[in-house]
């Protein structure tokens, strides 16, 4: 009998328990509701999440917050579109206003997107000469163009920039190389992109105001000066493709959030669908 007294208590207990927990559930679930209508999305989640890991056995009161998290991640993502969109706007008309200080050129035959080069820098102006280039697509991908004229080959794929005192940048070894032969003289042409460049150009707007020394790095060698003309083309254009690549970024995170919305809409839609099939 004592036994039985015994089993009938620890079963009252788990169900006193049991109860105690959904209450709790419920009321961490009303102050997830409160921090969603006040907007205070992270907490909102915060306690959602709670509910989840302390009352795993509280099923009606989990289900609920199951829906409420997902408003709460589509105002979430409501929220981030229009804060990319307000950006976006303010950094396409930066853009738009640096444009005019650039010389943009397109080959339609040819070039899915045009580059933009420092005026100082198009190709016209500098035919036959030893110089480092910069230029950026409408894209936002930057590149350097380390471009050697002289009598003979010296096969160069990197280069390395230093400064008097010893500090410097190289490039690792590039495979887009383009030589050429015309009345005698031989030209040389290797592009590095931006993240594949060993931080050369970051070095170079750094130091622009500096004397940067230019070695060509191959079978051959060749050095040189970089002009101030030349480190001033090359900041310009450096800093021109961050405000560029910034756009496109914005404009991946807003897809990306867009996708989310769709992502969790279809969630709720065959959810809806699943709870008709039962009724």
């Amino acid at each position: 009998m004592k036994r039985y007294g015994i089993i009938v208590l620890a079963a009252l207990i788990m169900v006193a328990c049991g109860d105690n927990g959904d209450k709790k559930a419920e009321v961490r679930l009303a102050s997830a509701q409160q921090s969603f209508e006040r907007g205070d999305f992270n907490e909102a989640k915060l306690q959602l999440d709670s509910i989840k890991k302390l009352y795993p056995k509280a099923f009606e009161v989990r289900k609920k917050g199951i829906k409420l998290m997902q408003q709460v991640e589509l105002q979430e993502q409501n929220r981030t579109i229009a804060y990319l969109d307000s950006m976006l706007k303010v950094k396409q008309l930066d853009v738009e206003a640096k444009k005019k200080n650039f010389t943009f050129e397109k080959n339609a035959e040819y070039q899915t997107y045009g580059n933009y080069f420092y005026p100082s820098q198009i190709i016209d102006k500098n035919l036959h000469k030893t110089y480092l280039r910069a230029q950026v697509n409408e894209l936002g991908i930057f590149a350097l163009t380390s471009i050697y004229c002289g009598r003979g080959f010296i096969h160069h794929r990197a280069i390395k920039v230093s400064l008097p005192d010893g500090s410097l940048a190289q490039t690792p070894a590039s495979r887009d190389v383009y030589e050429t032969s015309d009345l005698g003289e031989k030209t040389e042409k290797v592009d590095y992109r931006i993240g594949h460049d060993g931080g050369v150009a970051s070095f170079i707007n750094q130091n622009k105001a500096q004397k940067i020394r230019l070695e060509y790095l191959g079978a051959g060698k060749h050095v040189i000066t970089i002009s101030a003309s030349d480190a001033k083309a090359i900041s310009e254009v450096y800093n021109f493709a961050q405000s560029l690549f910034g756009i496109g970024q914005i404009k991946k995170e807003m897809k990306e959030a867009n996708l989310k919305i769709r992502f969790i809409n279809k969630r709720i839609e065959l959810e809806a669908n699943e709870k008709g099939k039962k009724m």
